[in-house]
């Protein structure tokens, strides 16, 4: 019989852009990645429909909150998609959303991570999950689940995208109370390891843009790392540092997670409107890197210190008795912490000195 050859040919799935059998070969290279995570709470294993989790510790406590947070990486990603290397920006998603619940004084329990690409690399893909595993393992949380979605046709192929969700818990007595903040308070800055997630839109304009061969020549100012290198340094998680501090019965009254808008823009939420925060700016070091990004725009004092970090990644502000014992306990497990202003009377605003 003839062969009628207008008649369409099926188009397959694959045909379409999306390899279900890569996406089964994703999960297998990145199982062991995610059971290294796995905490004594977690029942079951990856790739069920959701992650399952016990929260019978919290009976312990005599009221109980969940805190949840979600985050992403920003545009740090295309630096890491012009390096190649994958296997960082993993600890920034973390950091970004177990550093935000621990503002509350949470305990993060569990995360799970949406990966978006426009075509699925299995080795790729265990090397990005690699790295939001080792942020797990940092904050001591448990991933229990995630996805993986591949977007033909809406992104370049080794294009990817990243975002995230955690989850802990806090027992509501002992949660900061920033109400409680009062003049003569003191507030101690915790070290960050360099611009963390923030600023990256400018930086790549004027770091990265049109430079990117010097990406990878060593540098003295650096300390002998590459330009690419200090920028992809991963954002400090500091979960263990300060519920160290908490544990110890150090009453903390507050903290800041200084993300995108810096010391001014997030400091600032951690005061009530009857007084104010006073940042002495000569009071730490401000990392190399953002130094460069800053001398490269032009930024004024101002406008950088509503940008990056500036050195400062995380903030507590506590009674000028309590904070020499949470500093001593911070630097026993290796943070560099300073002193970096007072609470004065004021509207709810940063102020520098």
């Amino acid at each position: 019989m003839a062969t009628d050859d207008t008649t369409p040919q099926p188009i397959t799935y694959r045909d379409a852009g999306v390899d279900t059998a890569e996406g089964a070969r994703a999960v297998d290279a990145i199982r062991e990645s995610v059971r290294s995570t796995y905490r004594r709470e977690v029942i079951g294993d990856i790739g069920g429909f959701g992650g399952l989790f016990s929260i019978a510790a919290a009976k312990d406590m005599d009221d109980p909150v969940l805190v949840s947070g979600t985050d992403g990486v920003g545009t740090k990603l295309q630096l890491a998609q012009t390096l190649d290397k994958h296997d960082t920006v993993g600890i920034d998603l973390v950091a970004m959303c177990a550093n935000d619940i621990l503002v509350s004084g949470a305990e993060p329990l569990f995360f799970l991570d949406y990966v978006a690409v426009g075509k699925l690399d299995s080795a790729r893909m265990a090397s990005i999950v690699a790295g939001i595993a080792e942020g797990c393992r940092q904050a001591g949380c448990s991933l229990v689940g995630g996805e993986m979605a591949e977007h033909p046709g809406v992104m370049a192929d080794d294009e990817y995208d990243l975002s995230g969700f955690c989850v802990g818990v806090v027992d509501r007595a002992e949660m900061p109370d920033s109400s409680a903040v009062a003049p003569g308070d003191v507030i101690l800055g915790l070290a960050s390891s360099g611009l963390h997630s923030n600023g990256f839109s400018l930086v790549r304009r004027v770091l990265v843009d049109g430079n990117e061969d010097a990406l990878s020549l060593q540098r003295v100012d650096l300390g002998g790392q590459t330009l690419g290198e200090a920028l992809l340094t991963p954002t400090r998680i500091y979960v263990n540092a300060i519920l160290r501090v908490l544990r110890a019965g150090v009453r903390v009254k507050a903290m800041s997670h200084i993300t995108g808008g810096g010391i001014s823009e997030n400091l600032d939420r951690a005061l009530p409107k009857t007084v104010d925060a006073a940042v002495v700016r000569a009071s730490w070091r401000v990392p190399r890197t953002i130094e460069l990004a800053v001398d490269a725009a032009g930024l004024s004092v101002e406008e950088a210190l509503k940008t990056f970090n500036m050195g400062i990644g995380f903030a507590l502000i506590l009674d000028p008795a309590e904070a020499p014992k949470a500093a001593a306990l911070l630097r026993e497990v290796g943070e560099t912490v300073y002193e970096i202003g007072e609470i004065v009377e004021g509207s709810g605003r940063v102020v520098y000195r």
